[in-house]
């Protein structure tokens, strides 16, 4: 649940029993992925060609204040993070993002979606078409982020063990369902599905080593819900302004 003020608001955790194992802990976890955007209906009629251009176009769109919001929850959790390693791993995924030297990044690579879409570049880089649900949710994920223990914040990032599915449907479905998509368009998709699972290995080593009492665990799948649920009400969100 997300408070407009201080971001998410989780439920007091009662769980006192013996601690999961590391396996029975990440079990736990993927098993969120029942709660995976990939299930929303806006998704799943996206992906099943159901879509109309305005309707893919203000996805392309809303997601991608999502996207230029990525690298500042990232350099939030390395600005509370103390430890080297760590940052040293972690600033990785602002250069994914952000690019670097000839890479232009993901941000760049969205971009260049909605180029393949049929939008303007002044459509995507003003913001005019985000939704204010959008807004609240991602702008709540970045706060959470700033606020919270770099650790939480790690958790919280992983809703990737459930991504690579997600990308893959896309470049399975959309060619043959939107042809007037330029096929360049999808390479965010193509980048992420490898990127996402490098992603998900240093955010499950951290989480099953800090979350190691019940209590703590049952709390990690909090906040693993609380992303889930950023991610699905974007896309409420999304379905609510343009419904054809």
């Amino acid at each position: 649940m997300l408070n407009p003020t201080t971001g998410p608001v989780f439920t007091k955790v009662t769980e006192d029993g013996p601690a999961w194992t590391r396996e029975e802990f990440e079990a736990q976890l993927r098993a969120k992925g029942t709660a995976y955007h990939i299930h929303h209906p806006f998704n799943v009629k996206m992906n099943g060609g159901g879509c109309s251009k305005e309707q893919i176009r203000g996805w392309v769109a809303n997601r991608f204040y999502y996207q230029i919001n990525i690298p500042l929850k990232d350099a939030a959790v390395m600005s509370n993070c103390p430890d080297r390693d760590t940052r040293r791993r972690w600033v990785l995924r602002i250069l994914d993002h952000d690019g670097y030297e000839d890479q232009p990044g993901g941000i760049e690579a969205w971009a260049r979606l909605g180029d393949a879409v049929g939008l303007s570049r002044d459509d995507l880089w003003s913001l005019k078409l985000v939704t204010p649900g959008v807004r609240f949710a991602v702008d709540a994920y970045v706060s959470f982020a700033r606020r919270a223990p770099w650790q939480e914040s790690v958790c919280s990032s992983l809703t990737e063990m459930f991504a690579p599915q997600i990308h893959k449907d896309r470049l399975a479905t959309w060619p043959a369902h939107y042809t007037w998509i330029e096929p360049d368009g999808l390479a965010y998709f193509r980048s992420r599905v490898s990127l996402a699972q490098r992603d998900v290995e240093h955010g499950l080593e951290v989480t099953l080593a800090h979350f190691t009492t019940r209590r703590e665990q049952q709390r990690a799948l909090d906040i693993l819900q609380f992303k889930l649920d950023i991610l699905w009400t974007m896309l409420d969100s999304i379905e609510k302004a343009f419904p054809q």
